[in-house]
């Protein structure tokens, strides 16, 4: 059973993106994925990494992008989750 967070995945990469740890965001989805019972290398993880609209409180905003590597499509809920924003 995953682990109850109150920050959701895109919330904890973004944050690690401005800190200057992006290194590990890979390792932090990865995780997430772990915890959702899926393989992490099942997937291609991608980030695009776009300026945070005004207003927001944080000054840069992450999509986290999965493709398995098998040409299948990825879980609904799965894309549901990861895109999700608080």
């Amino acid at each position: 059973m995953p682990r109850v967070n109150p920050f959701t995945i895109r919330m904890q990469v973004a944050r690690m993106f401005e800190q200057g740890q992006s290194l590990f965001a890979e390792l932090k989805v990865q995780d997430w994925l772990k915890e959702r019972n899926h393989n992490p290398k099942d997937y291609v993880i991608r980030f695009l990494q776009k300026m945070a609209p005004v207003g927001s409180n944080s000054s840069v905003m992450v999509e986290i992008e999965l493709v398995r590597k098998d040409g299948q499509p990825v879980d609904e809920w799965l894309l549901q989750e990861i895109s999700r924003q608080s």
